[in-house]
């Protein structure tokens, strides 16, 4: 049994959550002559899909997650609940549980995707040097890091900065909707399009939501502006798309200025 258990949070670390069937499907086997098939009524019910194991553990957890969150009245009391939280197999391979970091009462709350390995060393979001150069980029419109939120989507860093699983951004999400809840900042700025997607619930791409005031409908019937713009890790790669960063800055500044 050990062995077994073993091998499923392997499964789940590399991020595999689901299965096709029950059995395995071997596409050279040669396939059932027409007369040899088995008749099907046309009344008979729809095949269930399989429900697998794993799948229902996910589902669990993600319960789980909202039933806990729900219980925080504070950050400190969310943290304690999200240090505690072992519904994520990703918080077995990380070294650090990485909760947000900053003003507790921002205006300002800026969204990541995940931490990173200078993150999972230290345990606070952005302080690599993709967070020395988001610095920079709030300092060009007159913010600091003391003025605003800044959190990711997982607390956990990815095995290998690997792309997180829809599974664990399921699971982890609660936490960080519940972080925005206690906040509650004015706008919401969202780096990347892993946290645009995972936070607005679409499938849009960064440059497709760049530019845009969107809104963000929280669980607890308020709402709260949200601007989309590339990952200072994008930008690192990417030094040409700064350019379209920095307009989108000036879009956030002068929303800030407006409210």
């Amino acid at each position: 049994m050990k062995n077994i258990i073993e091998i499923l949070n392997w499964y789940k670390l590399s991020g595999i959550d689901t299965i096709a069937a029950d059995e395995p499907y071997n596409a050279l086997q040669q396939t059932i002559p027409a007369e040899n098939k088995p008749e099907v009524s046309v009344n008979s019910s729809p095949v269930r899909p399989a429900t697998t194991l794993l799948a229902q553990e996910s589902n669990s957890a993600c319960l789980n997650a909202k039933e806990k969150c729900a219980q925080a009245s504070t950050l400190d009391e969310l943290k304690n609940i999200l240090e505690k939280f072992e519904g994520c197999s990703l918080k077995f391979s990380a070294n650090s549980t990485v909760f947000g970091d900053g003003n507790a009462h921002a205006r300002v709350m800026l969204i990541g995707e995940a931490p990173g390995a200078d993150e999972d060393r230290m345990g606070k979001p952005f302080v690599g040097r993709s967070g020395q150069l988001l610095e920079k980029m709030l300092a060009s419109i007159g913010l600091n890091r003391r003025d605003c939120y800044i959190s990711n989507i997982l607390p956990w860093r990815p095995p290998g900065n690997r792309t997180p699983t829809d599974g664990e951004i399921a699971v982890c999400l609660p936490f960080l909707l519940r972080q925005i809840e206690l906040v509650e900042p004015k706008v919401i700025f969202l780096l990347g399009a892993s946290a645009a997607n995972a936070i607005l619930g679409n499938n849009e791409s960064i440059s497709s939501m760049r530019g845009k005031l969107m809104e963000l409908q929280l669980n607890n019937g308020k709402k709260t502006a949200a601007f989309a713009s590339f990952h200072p890790a994008y930008l690192l790669r990417s030094s040409a798309q700064k350019a379209k960063s920095w307009n989108d800055l000036l879009r956030l500044k002068r929303y800030l200025e407006d409210e």
